[in-house]
């Protein structure tokens, strides 16, 4: 790229051949246009009355989801400043759980309703400075309306968890599905003083299709997604005392190639003995330690399966780390590398070790632990797509829950927030002076996207109902919101639609962030992919395009 510089007659190469540059006004709009076309996509999936998305990588592989965050990351987006709300879906997936499709659509409204500003000539770092002030306003407001809850309260527990279902497909089983979830959450959850701390990986969701979602169960222990190693080995184990092995039972190869020469039939036999003398002391040492059960994170050599077996034990191989981990949080034991340390001190306990089968495949069941802080939910569906989608609605279902666990604060769902804080937005921003004033009157209008985006989806007359909306929340009744479902305008709190304040916290927080991010960028500057082996026959390359990025022909290496 080339740039003549003022005064001087000589050019000045400043960039690589074949990068561009976007530059101001251009820049903005691009970055903008690409956002707003992110939400658009999202937009329809948002509430009870959202429609699903159907995603088809290059394999062929078929996702079916109506998750923010999974969309957004199966359709693998190119443009920069969409990739932005990439991440903050994936943030705020990872840190609340839920909220993710909200958070992506108000990112894209707070930048659609900031174009207007800039085609006024508003200086975008006012419009940052203004979103800034009325995004804190905005979460001290919702914060103000926010009920305190009790953090362990089972009742509240399950409007939560029932609500994040009320969006996904499992919605017919959100009662059976809300009691799993908050009893394996209560199960897992640590108490110091009066808080909560939940770790989500130690609930285990294991899935299987065949059945309906009803069948879904939730299990005090582990399950593994393997079999017993040898059809020897006893299938179940009561009373179990617990060997976790991450090394294999398997004589090790050489780090170097080795040969040996073997010249007469005696030598491989006793060559061959005392290979199965080594593994028969390896055996020896797990049966010394008085283990019944051994689950090895690594191969286990059909020799050793036979000793095993011969002793009675029963034994899993290949046993994922993480899956390992659970276990020796679950049954008290320690994972071992070297078996000269294993002794009986370091088994784990349960009840009962017992392998049945699922459909056409045999999983382990571990139950009965010493200490279930470990618990697994068994998710059934009639088809593979069903239950991935199911096990996604659950990740959520968690999160939420433990949101409330950690920060006892609920809010109505339904838009009713968004709007409230809209409402008070639009007074507060009267006290502003200058041209802040029309970025935080922009602020109030994006968050009522929200409600908007909820009825669009249910089919409501947009105007009607938000007018209908504002009214009542004006004559005091802070917890109106939109009743999709039953298609009007309701007390949201007697309907049982709450959420966690943490979720709608983040929302404003991280769609604000990128929204200001976004702003503030006036250059974009591409640069050119070096080229590589070019393609082609014999790595010829078309003329004059050597490496260029997107430059007509015959330009190559004109610059």
């Amino acid at each position: 790229m080339t740039v003549q510089a003022s005064g001087v007659n000589m050019p000045v190469v400043l960039l690589k051949d074949g990068a561009t540059q976007t530059k101001g006004r251009d820049a903005q709009k691009n970055n903008i246009a690409a956002a707003k076309i992110i939400a658009e996509i999202i937009r329809t999936s948002l509430g009870p009355r959202g429609m699903d998305k159907m995603l088809v990588d290059s394999l062929g592989d078929v996702t079916i989801t109506n998750d923010g965050a999974t969309i957004l990351k199966e359709i693998d987006v190119q443009h920069p400043a969409a990739k932005m709300l990439v991440e903050i879906a994936k943030a705020t997936d990872n840190e609340v759980g839920d909220g993710t499709t909200s958070v992506v659509v108000l990112a894209g409204a707070l930048l659609e309703q900031a174009e207007s500003l800039l085609e006024q000539e508003v200086h975008p770092i006012v419009i940052v400075d203004g979103y800034r002030k009325a995004a804190n306003k905005a979460k001290e407001y919702i914060k103000d309306i926010s009920d305190q809850v009790t953090a362990d309260d089972k009742p509240t527990l399950l409007k939560i968890a029932k609500t994040s279902m009320q969006t996904k497909l499992v919605r017919k089983d959100s009662d059976k599905i809300a009691d799993m979830v908050v009893k394996a959450v209560l199960a897992v959850a640590e108490k110091s003083g009066s808080n909560y701390t939940v770790d989500i990986d130690d609930i285990k969701v294991e899935k299987k299709s065949g059945g309906s979602i009803s069948d879904s169960s939730i299990l005090q222990g582990v399950v593994l997604d393997k079999e017993v190693v040898h059809s020897g080995m006893p299938k179940k184990v009561t009373g179990a005392k617990i060997a976790l092995i991450n090394t294999a039972l398997e004589i090790s190869k050489t780090e170097t190639d080795a040969k040996i020469n073997i010249s007469n039939p005696q030598q491989m036999k006793s060559f061959l003995d005392e290979e199965s003398k080594m593994l028969e002391r390896m055996v020896d040492k797990v049966v010394g330690s008085g283990a019944s059960v051994v689950f090895c994170q690594k191969g286990i050599d059909d020799m050793s399966q036979h000793y095993l077996s011969k002793a009675g034990i029963l034994a899993v191989r290949r046993v994922k780390e993480s899956d390992l981990t659970k276990l020796a949080k679950a049954t008290g034991g320690r994972i071992i590398t070297n078996l000269d340390d294993l002794f009986e001190k370091d088994l784990g306990t349960a009840d009962l070790v017992e392998e049945r089968k699922i459909e056409e495949d045999r999983w382990v069941f571990v139950e009965g632990c010493k200490h279930p802080k470990s618990v697994t939910l068994l998710l059934r569906a009639g088809s593979q797509r069903v239950v991935d989608e199911a096990e996604r609605s659950i990740h959520d279902a968690i999160m939420v829950v433990k949101d409330v666990m950690e920060l006892p604060s609920i809010v109505a769902g339904g838009g009713a927030p968004e709007t409230f804080a809209a409402t008070k937005i639009r007074i507060w921003a009267k006290s502003l002076e200058g041209r802040e004033q029309l970025a935080a009157e922009k602020f109030a209008e994006a968050l009522e996207s929200i409600p908007l985006s909820l009825c669009e989806n249910a089919g409501m007359d947009s105007i009607d109902t938000l007018a209908s909306l504002r009214s009542k929340q004006l004559g005091g009744n802070k917890w109106t919101g939109i009743d999709v479902m039953n298609g009007k305008v309701a007390d949201m709190k007697s309907s049982n639609i709450v959420e966690p304040l943490a979720v709608k916290l983040q929302i404003i927080s991280a769609a604000a962030e990128a929204a200001c991010m976004l702003l503030r960028i006036d250059d974009v500057i591409a640069t050119a992919k070096s080229a590589g082996p070019p393609p082609g026959p014999e790595g010829g390359m078309p003329p004059g395009m050597g490496g260029m990025g997107g430059m007509p022909p015959g330009m190559g290496g004109m610059m």
